[in-house]
């Protein structure tokens, strides 16, 4: 990473690329992650488990396409509610925060001229700065300041929603297209290598999108979806030799 970064000789700065949009990004990454993560997890799941409890194949790759289907479109869904419930909120103070500044716009100029002191800045040089950012839009200035909103660069639930359940159908996919084609045999041993790598994959993308260190980000991957996998495995063997 310290490759990106420049020096005072020759300025390089490595978020230049992102031109404003590490809130969009960020909140893209976190619904891909999540909807492929939960896809791969999910329905390897739901497939080990009802390997532990039949030889059935095409009782396997029938729970595995209900998981696939009703997985994505819960993803979906739910990224879509919470995100509106977010956008709504931000709305709705970002228009309480417009009539404040309609009915009281010496206050809440004071009030801006404050927080600046509060942030470091002398009292004369905040006064000036929030007599500025005032004129040029009080409404982006205040927001900015007290709640870490940008009024332009609001939440989008459908962007949300839609990656989350994009991602989940591909993360999904893999284990499914294993049970599908690969010999009985072999079904438990592969699903749980390609359901490893995976994971470490989306693991080390994520670390990489989002500015992390990767190792640690692949071990909770692959560790949190192996041992998820490992206890619905376990509890399929279990309800299958009851219900047997």
């Amino acid at each position: 990473m310290s490759a990106d970064i420049g020096t005072d000789d020759q300025p390089q700065h490595w978020h230049d690329h992102l031109a404003g949009a590490v809130g969009s990004r960020l909140n893209w990454l976190r619904a891909g992650v999540l909807g492929a993560n939960d896809g791969i997890v999910s329905t390897a799941g739901v497939v080990m488990g009802v390997a532990g409890a039949t030889d059935d194949h095409g009782a396997i790759l029938v729970a595995g396409i209900a998981a696939l289907t009703a997985g994505a479109l819960s993803m979906g869904a739910g990224e879509y509610v919470s995100v509106s419930t977010q956008r709504d909120s931000e709305r709705s103070i970002l228009a309480m925060e417009a009539v404040e500044l309609e009915r009281m716009p010496e206050t809440e100029q004071r009030e801006l001229a404050r927080m600046y002191r509060e942030k470091g800045l002398s009292a004369d040089t905040a006064a000036r700065v929030a007599a500025e950012l005032t004129a040029h839009d009080a409404l982006a200035a205040h927001a900015d300041v007290e709640f870490g909103i940008d009024p332009d660069e609001l939440t989008n639930p459908w962007h949300a929603a839609g990656a989350s359940m994009l991602a989940f159908t591909l993360g999904a996919l893999l284990p499914l297209l294993v049970v599908a084609f690969v010999p009985d045999s072999l079904r438990l041993v592969l699903t749980v290598a390609v359901v490893a790598v995976a994971l470490a994959v989306a693991g080390a993308v994520s670390a990489r999108l989002g500015y992390s260190p990767r190792l640690p980000a692949v071990v909770r991957n692959v560790s949190g979806g192996l041992l998820a996998m490992g206890v619905t495995y376990l509890i399929g063997v279990l309800a299958g030799t009851q219900l047997g």
